[in-house]
């Protein structure tokens, strides 16, 4: 059966999955996306303030919403997003980092104007193997009820 609103749970917390990133995907998502210097060049990132080269922050936010689609979203009831409240990109992801992305409950409604639906509100979290969190995500989704009506 698939996901949906019903089986969200206010204050549960989830591990969608793990990515560790290299120095050629880094390298190849700055050239095509962000082509700053510190996503694609050693020598100009180590003159940066980073030390070093760093993923993107979209690259990290496209990571993670690859893993939701593989690990929530394929099997569910999603019908998409009104949209991210908040990204905190808190610390440089490096070369070799793997990164834990963790997805909480935070709170859930039936929608008023659409009472076959409910919004969902999420805060997801990036965690490197050092146990230190890298980024935040506050956003909200949209999931089909199973039974409309029966979810006040």
């Amino acid at each position: 059966m698939k996901i949906s609103f019903e089986d969200m749970e206010v204050g549960t917390s989830h591990e969608i999955g793990k990515h560790t990133f290299t120095r050629e995907e880094i390298v190849a998502f700055a050239q095509k996306f962000d082509p700053q210097p510190f996503h694609l060049d050693e020598t100009a990132a180590a003159e940066s303030p980073f030390r070093g080269l760093v993923a993107s922050g979209w690259h990290t936010c496209s990571v993670m919403m690859g893993m939701l689609v593989r690990k929530v979203l394929a099997d569910s009831t999603s019908m998409g997003s009104p949209g991210i409240d908040e990204i905190r990109w808190l610390r440089p992801v490096r070369v070799g980092d793997t990164i834990t992305m963790m997805n909480v409950v935070v709170d859930k409604r039936v929608s008023e104007s659409k009472p076959d639906r409910g919004i969902v509100s999420t805060r997801w979290e990036g965690i490197n193997q050092h146990g230190e969190t890298v980024i935040t995500v506050r956003s909200k989704g949209m999931f089909g009820l199973r039974r409309p009506g029966a979810a006040a």
